[in-house]
């Protein structure tokens, strides 16, 4: 079993009502305690959610969550970073409010009574070490390569070297995503393989001959990213649909939005909202069109 990686983020607005002394005969600011000093104080109840799931969902499931915090600081957020399955299962069983999922639902998920909402739409990218110098590749030769029929990068165009083949953890979101895409469902022949983005980019850079899959938005300087078909992930190709390697990120619920509690409505009218929008943006991801709540 993979080493569970949990974030807590907790921001927590607390009052304190009770026994108040009073100084110079001030009172106590309006809204907490009352007008006039008075020492009848009342709590405001903190609302929580739990979103649970992606760990390829990270930097846009924090930056989403303390966004929203800052504009309703009376609830607080945990995010734990589980994986999309542990994420999915959680949020079915009660323990979470929301999963954040990077692949879409299987029928027994939905069955079950979880509802897909479409967040935002991102790429995953096949990255070389930067010595590599095979910056194109056709989408049957990475089928080849995955399939460990291709195994020397010069079959590609590249140099005489092996090719080592990176890929995600069973129970990843982005493997899912990566084998459907492909058509390659359980038939990938891999050399390593490793629990998180950074764990991939990392192996990636340290490795001449090495092939990997990350999302987008994780992207730096210490690897590069190959072309597919011809098309660069950039953002046009991802709008326009000519990179083929897209997929959405999905905040799913038990049960439509209209009927989950009050806090986690307001999330999703966050989410869905101009401020919404421009975070999306602001983390390298698309925002899907029409952008409105999406569900399956």
């Amino acid at each position: 079993m993979k080493r569970e990686r949990v974030f807590r983020i907790t921001v927590m607005l607390m009052i304190t009502a009770g026994a108040v002394f009073l100084f110079a005969g001030q009172g106590v600011r309006d809204g907490f305690l009352g007008r006039g000093g008075s020492t009848r104080g009342k709590y405001l109840q903190q609302e929580r959610i739990t979103v649970a799931g992606s760990t390829s969902m990270e930097k846009f499931a924090l930056a989403l969550s303390e966004s929203f915090m800052e504009e309703y600081p009376s609830v607080m957020v945990n995010v734990e970073f589980i994986g999309s399955s542990a994420g999915i299962e959680s949020m079915l069983s009660g323990s979470a409010d929301i999963a954040a999922s990077s692949r879409r639902l299987n029928e027994s998920e939905k069955s079950s009574g979880a509802i897909e909402n479409i967040a935002a739409m991102e790429a995953i990218v096949i990255i070389t070490d930067r010595s590599n110098t095979v910056t194109s590749l056709t989408l049957e030769q990475l089928t080849g390569i995955y399939a460990g029929r291709i195994r020397s990068w010069r079959e590609v165009g590249g140099e005489e070297q092996p090719i080592v083949v990176v890929g995600r953890e069973a129970g990843s979101g982005t493997r899912e995503t990566f084998e459907k895409l492909l058509g390659m469902e359980e038939q990938c022949a891999y050399a390593n393989e490793l629990d998180s983005n950074g764990a991939v980019m990392a192996r990636i850079a340290a490795t001449p001959g090495a092939v990997g899959y990350v999302s987008r938005d994780v992207l730096d300087e210490t690897v590069q990213a190959v072309s597919l078909d011809g098309h660069a992930p950039t953002d046009r190709n991802i709008s326009e649909g000519v990179y083929p390697l897209t997929r959405p990120l999905i905040m799913v619920t038990k049960g439509d939005i209209p009927i989950q509690k009050a806090a986690v409505q307001k999330f999703f009218s966050y989410l869905y909202s101009e401020k919404g929008r421009q975070l999306i943006e602001s983390v390298g991801l698309m925002v899907p069109e029409p952008y409105v709540i999406h569900r399956q």
